[in-house]
C-alpha cells in the first residue's frame, strides 16, 4: 500500500511539473467568463468543443450542457482526477481525457478554448493553423495570439479579455 501511495505522489509531482514547464500552469476560469466564452463562440449542439488544459473541467461541462460534444484535455493527474469527479457528480456527458494536447489531433474541432501562457503561443499557433478546419473558432482568454487578427475582442472592465478567432 505504501508503494502505491508513493507512486501516486510521484505521478502527481511529475505531471504537475511537466504541465508547469510546458506552459500550462493551472489558473481556473471563472464561471462568468465561461458563460462569456459560450456566448462569444456561439456554442450549441452538434459542435465539437476542445478545452486545451481543462483544469477542473468546468468549461467542458458547461459546453456539454448546451448539447456540444465537449472534450477537455488535462496533463496534470491531480487536475484530471478533479475534472473526472466534477463531471461524474454533475452528470455531464463531457469527455475528460488525460494527456498532452500537443499530441491530440484537432482536425474535428469546431471550437477550441485556451487560457495558456503566451510563450507557448507560437508553437500552438502552428499546430492550430495546420490542424483546424476552415470556420473553426478559437477563443483565447487574456493574451491574444501574435500574428492573428481576432474577429471579436470581448473586453469588459474588470474582467479578462476574450479573443475570438475564426480560421
Amino acid at each position: 500500500m505504501l508503494i502505491f501511495f508513493l507512486i501516486f505522489i510521484l505521478a502527481i509531482a511529475v505531471t504537475t511539473t511537466y504541465a508547469l514547464f510546458s506552459g500550462i500552469g493551472w489558473v481556473p476560469t471563472r464561471q462568468a467568463d465561461i458563460d462569456r466564452f459560450l456566448r462569444l463562440a456561439d456554442v450549441g449542439s452538434k459542435e465539437k468543443v476542445y478545452d486545451l488544459g481543462c483544469g477542473d473541467g468546468r468549461l467542458v461541462i458547461s459546453a456539454s450542457k448546451l448539447g456540444a460534444e465537449a472534450i477537455g484535455l488535462e496533463i496534470s493527474i491531480l487536475l484530471y482526477i478533479g475534472a473526472v469527479l466534477r463531471k461524474f457528480f454533475s452528470g455531464s456527458k463531457a469527455k475528460i481525457k488525460f494527456g498532452d494536447f500537443w499530441r491530440v489531433d484537432l482536425r474535428q474541432a469546431d471550437v477550441v478554448y485556451l487560457f495558456l501562457i503566451p510563450r507557448v503561443y507560437s508553437r500552438l499557433k502552428n499546430k492550430l493553423e495546420k490542424e483546424l478546419k476552415p470556420g473553426a473558432k478559437v477563443v483565447v482568454l487574456v493574451w491574444p495570439i501574435p500574428g492573428w487578427q481576432p474577429s471579436v475582442v470581448d473586453k469588459i472592465i474588470g474582467r479578462p479579455t476574450l479573443y475570438l478567432y475564426v480560421r
